[in-house]
Formats: C-alpha cells, structure tokens, sequence
C-alpha cells in the first residue's frame, strides 16, 4: 500500500459530499469500476485500501469463530424490548469490530443484517431470521438493532444492512417465482417493515432479494431509486445478494446477456454485485462490456461508486481516528466478554413465551426432574449462527437447581440388510458404512431422529458421529451433525414391502444401494437400493417414559433442527411437531401428568394435542448459549416469562392460504385480517401473576388527520408475586371504502409491577398512521370514519376499548376522466397475475384463468363514456369484455379485440367504443383468454348530446 495521499477526502471536519466528491474526482473510470464488486480493489497509489461488504451478524456476529451467541432474531422480537435489541444489535457490533481489528480483510464493518421481511407465512424456510409479521413491529425492532449495530456517533460503529427487499417468503424456487403484491399490500405491509429503519439513519445500506415481484427481479425494482431512496437524505448502499447478479441473465432469464443485466442492475440502483465470491474479474468484465456497448454511462457508475464510497467515508475509514479504536486487536475484552454473557442470559430469559400454564409452574423445587428430548441436551446453531463459545443446555441449566435424570427420547434402531446389518466404524473419525455379520452389537446401533416433513437423521452408537455422504457417494459416519449449505445427513425412509425401507438421501435425491464389498454407497437406480429392516433396540418413547414415571416432574423439550426441514433454500411442509416427537411427549405426559413441554424453534408449531393436554407449554426460539440458564430461571420462578409472541401460531396448515399468495388482505391472513381462531395468537404470552387493566381514556374522541391521539389505562398487579406485563394497543376502523384489517397493532409498552401496584400508561398513536393506501388517488389517505381503541395482553386478549372518530377525508367514485385506471390498482381480482409492464418500471395485469377479471369499484362516468383506450399485449392474442355492475352477468358495455403482439412487452393501445357506460357503476374488466395483460384504461367523454 502506498502512503496515504492528502486531500479533502481525508479532513473529517468537512461533510461527507464533499469528501465523497474529492475522492470520486480523484478516480480513474477503471479503479471507479473496481469498487462495484463485493471485494472492492485497493487504489493503491491513493492510499486506499480494499474493502469488502457482507459480515454475517444476524443474532450476533456469525462465521468467523466463537462469538456471543445471542437468541434468533424471532426471539429478541419476542422480547417486545426494542432497548434490549438494541443492546444485543451493540454488543454484536462491538464484537465484528474487534474480530475487524484483529482481521480486517476476514471482518468486514458492512454487516448484513438486520432481517425485516415480515413473517406473512410461517412455513417460510427463514422464519427464524425475522422479527414479526407485522409490520410496524418489524420496523421497531429492525431499527433497534440497526441502531445498536451502527452506534451513537456520526462515525458508523458498524453499516448495517437491510435485507431482503422486497416480499420474499418462500424458498422453494426462489429464483424464479414472483411475489405479486398489490398496491395495498406493497405500501401498507411489504415497504412499511423496511422503511423505519432507513428513516431514522439507523440502517444505511439495503440487499435486494432473489425472487421477482411482479414479475421483475427484486434487484431491478424501481421502489429502490424511486421510494425507498427517499427514505433518507444519505447516500443509500446497495448490495446484491449473493449470486442474484447472475440470475438475471441465467434462472430468471430476464435480460439477455451479462452486461445487459449488469447496466440495467446499476440503473436501478444496485451499487455493489455480489457474484463469483473473491473473483471480480467477470463482473468487472460485464460493466467494462456494458459502457463499451452504450448500455451504461460513466455517470452511471459514478452514481453507484459515490454510494460505496459515502458508507466507507461514514465507517472513519480516511479518518486519523475513530471513536472505536479502542475496541482492540485483543477480542477477548470484547468477544463473548462476561458482559456479552450476561446479555445474552437477559435475552433469552425475556424471550421465553409461556403459552399456557394450568398452575403446575413455577416450579416449587421438586425432588428430581426428568429432562427429556431431542433437544434437551444440545444447542442449535442455524446458518446464521455464530460459533457457541460454550453451551448451557436445558439439562445442563435445570441440573445446577434440581435432581435430574436425563432421555433423549430417540429411538435406537439396527438396520438389518441382506448379509447381515449394517455396522459403523468406532473410531472418531469414522468410516464407510458397511454390511457385516461380525462385530461388536454396539457398532450396529443407530439413533434414529425425526426432525419431521420425512427427513430423519441417524446417529452411530459407534462412535456418536452422525452418518454423511462423501462426495463417492459412501455413507460415512464422520459428522457432528446435520450441517453446512448442502445438508448432507438426512435421509428419507422410503416404504418398501413387508415393512422393509429404502434409504434415500433428501440432498441428492439419490437412494443407498449397497456396493458388491458390501459399502453402502449411493445409487441412481431406485430399483438396486439396499432393502433394510429397521429393528427396534430400544423404544426412545418408552425408555423416556419409564424414566418420567420416576420423576416429580417431566420436561419435554422438543422443536426443530435449523439447518432440517426448514431452512434456507428448504421451506417446510406443514406446522406439525415431528411425529417421533409427538409420539415422545404423549408416552410422556402417560407416564406423568406433571409434564412441562418445551418447545424450542425458529418457527411456530400447531401443537394442539398439547395445549388440550399437557398443563404448561412454553416456548423459545433458539436460545443461544445461555438458553438452558434462561430457561431454568424461567421454570423455577426467578424470573417471569416476559416474552410474548410476533407471530400467530395456527392450528394447522391447513388454515394458511397458498405459500406463493402475498395478497394479505384478499386471503385473510397474518392477525391483521385472520378470521378464525388461532392456536395462539399474535401478542400472546402469560406470566407467574395476573394483571387488571382499568380507566381507559382517550385525549379525545374526535381528531383531526394531523392530530395525535393519546391513550391513558391503568395496569395493576393483583397477584401475589412481581411480574411483567406487554401492555398492547390496536385499533380498527370501522367504517371504510375498503377492507380493514380487524386490528392493528400502534402501540406497546413493558411495564413490570410489583404485587398490588398500579401504573398508568400512555400510549401515542399519530392519526396520520391510519392512513390507508387509496388505489383510485395512489396516495396515502386517513378516511373520515370511526375507529375502535383495543388495549389488552394480546390481539385476542382485548381488556378494555374505546371509541373515537377522525374527521378525514371521504374518498369519491374514481373519475375515469381525470386520471388513467392504472390495471394494477384494481379493487378486486381473479384469475389474473400482476405482472411488469416493461423491464425498467410499471405494473400490469395478466389473465391466467379464462374469465378472469380485474374490478373498479364506483366508477362515475357522469353522463357517458364514449370509449376506453387499453394498453394491451398478447402473444397469442385475445378478447376483453368490460361489464358493468358483475364479471359474468352484468351489463357489457364493450368489448375488444387484442391482436397477437411480438412479445407481452409489446404494448398496444386499442379503442374499444362504449355504449351504456353512464353514472356510477363497478368496471369488470373480463379476460376471455388466458395471456392477455393489460397496463391502463383511458377513457373519453361523451360528447354533449350525442348517444349511441
């Protein structure tokens, strides 16, 4: 590196403009082009050093070796303390910036993180990574993190990234499906989680997604330079994901080559590609292509270059000092410190929710507890994980208070083959499986765990190391456990005849065969893998029984595996616990009716014969490395279970709509719209003690838009022991031209209460939060209407309401006149898709369905309409009807042909003349063919007098 050189980018007392401008001035177009990768090249004869973006740090600083291991990000919202996360989010910071100090090219400060994708779907493979699924909060804690991450001062401690813009909830295909989301959808739920944090300065960078919204890949949306820029007066990084950059040309097919997709990418505001790891010669290539070809302008990347360059210049990178310098090479002051510790044990102590309890908690200090499960006697890392610098488990944590006696709950099983069964190597590092009539019993033993959706994983007693699948091809049984981007440990029983199975390896999709030396190896032929019987050496359920029976008190703690059955790239099948797991608490809670179960995971779980049966349930995401200690003082009564739950928990699958269906309000999801009755709902979460809540009041009754409202209860504690209460407001409009959520969550506050205290609270909701967005004026809007003020322990829990009114506006019957009717701010739909209406920007609507259709509510067409003009495209061609009042019986009053186009990007406007399209009706607009899009309707006055 050559010494630094001197000029106005290296004097921190001027702004960041001017520095940024300094130092873009002072490049060559090749080492501008340089700094649009990932790993940005050094400019050495300016003094300035590489950089790379992208340091994991979604629940604590993740990849680079032991590091404090906080709770999943599901679990720190479920503290309802944005303070506490924002304590986690600066420990978190502190740590990435020592192990940066100690390695500056393997720790980068740009970290990826927080996760603000709202949490539509629990079946989402990466549920753990997001706080909520609603919105607002998702916003406050995204921004409580961000904010702990980046710091206090001007100088960024750390940069923080958002991710994943925009509507990404399904792994499956990922890359190629589309999010549709409607106009309500996008404004009201999808862009509300990510704005807060950008808004306030506490998140300074944002990571596009995989999929496609609308059509269009996440990476090119316009919302990114057009609205979320917006956001903020800073210069706003943004950083593909990795790999996406490639799919625009390739999986998604969107543009034609590389350099194509690159300058359409830098366009639309992508400033640093993620691709091909530490290898940016190709990226660099496709730029350098895509300005010799005129699809790029050096000004383009200019724009992008003097982003990158303001998130460097905010980190203090050409400062003499920052205020973090103090945070030493020596990580062992900083990284996993007593003081990290002790976060984490608060973390994971206010995240535990306790769903239900029928008094059998706390517990009095019984004699002996069985401790039991799958997960009882380890802790989860998840592909987003840091190192466990050590592991308090729930055993280990419930044995420092009590007699313990411990069941993992696993069936063990021998698998028997022709020629005799299926034997393990007993050294540590393991070795092909092999059929063999000799040797040792144990070295034929096999925990078998149930992890659910069909995947099992199978542990040898040989050695305790779990069977893999080298790259031959031969099972082996070398590992820790289920692990790594391509989980090579679990398996699927395949049913054979006579109660045999067959082994198939869920990553390749290939079955076990078994090799003439008698190795196990995979095979591509179905028909030559190995026919096994699974013998029962002992019953996990019934040895775990037997031991409850003997034992004051049973826990059971049961859940998920991160990285099985529900993970990234992997989204999962159903809510149903595992049905070994099932199986083991029922034989369980048999055995012992004082059965506590423990429900540990990333994601919520239909446990419906539970809450009928076992008296307490509990439930924590992935806790961290001082899980079992919060859990253990949870149980024990020393301290009350604060959490309370982000996310509805259903009672099965079957109540959730389409895993691909984003539209919220058409399918009534999440607790915004949900109608039935939830297992648990959003917000929900008991204590050791019971709170009344009394003299609700509001500052008024009748508000204006630009009012806020203030919300005064008082919150007692008639129990008999301190505790914690989320106290929760919502509110519902009453009266609206559109659909309404059935509540709505504007408010929270933790107050904790001794036994007979009171506390009165107030909550503030600015009027101009109920603000809806209108389709007919594409803008936001607060309606005159009545409103309701629910304040309670849960969206379901309602303690007291109160009434109050907005005088706001009354929205008209959409003139067809004044403005286009964009297709996409349709009231209604069916049968159609939205879809792009061109590569670089707009929305339309595309029939899928014949007869599908697309409806304006309250048209007024005054004295008539003359004719509607379509933007329309097909490439097979088609016919449009418009009807008024009803898709299939109401009146037409035209219809069109749609001639067969180049491409659906092949917009064409036609004239369809009208004829009884006076006064105020709902527009249909009816698809007859599948394939036909439409981008807007224009219509034309009648002219005065004439008829038709």
């Amino acid at each position: 590196m050559n010494e630094p050189v001197s000029g106005t980018f290296r004097d921190p007392a001027l702004p960041v403009e001017a520095r940024v401008a300094d130092l873009l001035a002072r490049l060559t177009l090749e080492e501008k082009i340089g700094l649009l990768h990932q790993y940005q090249a050094a400019v050495p004869r300016l003094g300035v050093g590489a950089f790379r973006t992208g340091t994991e740090a979604l629940h604590g600083l993740a990849w680079l070796g032991p590091a404090t291991v906080f709770p999943q990000a599901i679990g720190l919202a479920s503290t309802w303390d944005p303070d506490l996360v924002r304590q986690v989010g600066a420990a978190t910071g502190e740590e990435v910036v020592a192990m940066h100090h100690k390695d500056p090219a393997g720790a980068g400060l740009n970290v990826w993180a927080p996760v603000v994708n709202p949490l539509r779907d629990p079946r989402w493979g990466r549920n753990e990574e997001g706080y909520s699924e609603d919105p607002w909060l998702t916003g406050v804690m995204g921004t409580a993190y961000s904010r702990g991450l980046r710091g206090d001062h001007p100088t960024l401690r750390t940069a923080p990234t958002l991710k994943h813009f925009l509507a990404y909830n399904n792994e499956t295909d990922r890359c190629v499906t589309s999010s549709n989301l409607p106009p309500r959808v996008l404004r009201e739920y999808e862009l509300r989680a990510f704005r807060p944090a950008i808004e306030a300065g506490a998140a300074v960078s944002l990571m596009p997604s995989y999929n496609l919204v609308n059509g269009r890949p996440a990476m090119l949306s316009p919302l990114i330079n057009e609205v979320v820029r917006a956001w903020t007066g800073d210069d706003l990084l943004v950083v593909s994901d990795a790999y996406a950059p490639g799919n625009l040309a390739g999986l998604q097919g969107y543009h034609d080559d590389l350099p194509q997709a690159y300058a359409a990418a830098i366009k639309a505001g992508t400033d640093s590609f993620t691709q091909d790891d530490d290898r940016p010669a190709a990226t660099l290539g496709h730029i350098t292509e895509a300005l010799e070809r005129g699809l790029l302008a050096e000004d383009d990347v200019d724009a992008a270059v003097r982003r990158a360059l303001a998130v460097r210049l905010r980190l203090g990178e050409f400062d003499p000092a920052t205020p973090y310098d103090g945070i030493t090479e020596d990580t062992e002051d900083i990284v996993n410190s007593a003081g990290h510790q002790a976060l984490a044990r608060r973390a994971a102590t206010q995240s535990i929710v306790l769903l239900k309890n029928d008094g059998l908690l706390p517990l009095r200090a019984p004699e002996r507890v069985a401790v039991i499960g799958p997960l009882a006697d380890t802790l989860m890392e998840d592909w987003y994980s840091g190192t466990l610098p050590y592991a308090v488990t729930a055993r280990a944590g419930l044995a420092e208070r009590c007699v313990t006696a411990f069941a993992e709950g696993v069936d063990r099983v021998a698998l028997n083959a022709a020629g005799g069964h299926v034997t393990a190597a007993e050294h540590f590092a393991g070795g092909p499986l092999a059929v063999s009539q000799t040797g040792e019993a144990r070295a034929t033993w096999f925990d078998l765990f149930d992890w659910g959706g069909g995947a099992y994983a199978l542990r040898t007693c040989a050695n305790g190391r779990y069977v893999s699948v080298g790259d031959d091809g031969v099972l082996v049984n070398d590992q820790p456990g289920p692990s790594g981007w391509e989980v090579r440990q679990t398996f699927r029983l395949d049913e054979r005849p006579r109660g045999t199975v067959a082994l198939r390896h869920i990553s390749t999709g290939r079955h076990v065969g078994l090799a003439p030396d008698g190795v196990l190896r995979l095979t591509d032929d179905p028909d030559t893998a190995a026919v096994l019987t699974l013998e029962m050496v002992e019953s996990g359920a019934q040895a775990a029984a037997e031991l409850a029976a003997t034992a004051d008190v049973a826990v059971v703690v049961l859940g998920d595996h991160p990285l099985v059955n529900g993970r990234e790239t992997e989204d999962r099948a159903d809510l149903a616990l595992p049905p070994a797991q099932e199986a083991l608490l029922r034989a369980v809670h048999a055995a012992n009716p004082r059965t506590v179960l423990v429900v540990s995971s990333g994601c919520p779980f239909a446990v419906t014969w539970a809450e009928e049966n076992v008296p307490a349930v509990l439930w924590s995401a992935h806790g961290g490395q001082e899980y079992g200690n919060a859990l253990a003082d949870v149980l024990f009564g020393d301290e009350d279970p604060g959490g309370r739950l982000t996310q509805t928990w259903y009672r099965s699958a079957r109540e959730l709509p389409d895993l691909f269906d984003y539209d919220i309000i058409a399918t009534d999801s999440t607790y915004l719209y949900y109608r039935g009755t939830p297992l648990y709902p959003f917000g929900h979460g008991l204590g050791y003690t019971r709170f009344v809540y009394s003299d609700l009041r509001l500052s008024s009754a009748a508000l204006a838009p630009d009012d806020v409202l203030h919300v005064r209860v008082t919150v007692t504690n008639v129990g008999l022991r301190p505790g914690t209460e989320v106290v929760q407001l919502y509110t519902r409009q009453r009266r609206s031209r559109v659909k309404q959520p059935l509540r709505q969550l504007r408010g929270f506050e933790r107050v904790r209460l001794a036994p007979g205290e009171s506390r009165t609270l107030t909550l503030s909701v600015d009027v101009a939060d109920l603000a809806f967005w209108d389709v007919t004026r594409g803008r936001f809007v607060v309606e005159e209407a009545p409103h309701k003020v629910q304040v309670g322990a849960s969206a379901r829990d309602i303690r007291l309401c109160a009434h109050f009114t907005v005088a706001g506006e009354s929205i008209p019957a959409r003139d067809p006149y004044a403005r286009p009717l964009d297709a996409a701010d349709n009231d209604e739909y069916d049968g159609v898709v939205l879809c792009d209406a061109a590569r670089s920007g707009g929305d339309a609507v595309r029939g899928t369905d014949p007869g599908g259709w697309i409806a304006f509510r309250e048209v007024d067409f005054a004295g008539g309409a003359a004719d509607c003009l379509l933007a329309v495209s097909s490439t097979e061609g088609g016919v449009l009807t418009l009807r008024l009042d009803d898709p299939l019986y109401g009146e037409v009053i035209g219809a069109v042909s749609v001639a067969p186009s180049r491409d659906r990007y092949d917009l064409a406007t036609v004239t369809c003349p009208l004829a009884g399209a006076a006064g105020v009706h709902d527009l249909y607009v009816v698809f007859e063919n599948e394939g036909v899009t439409v981008s807007e309707l224009r219509f034309t006055r009648q002219a005065t007098g004439s008829a038709r």
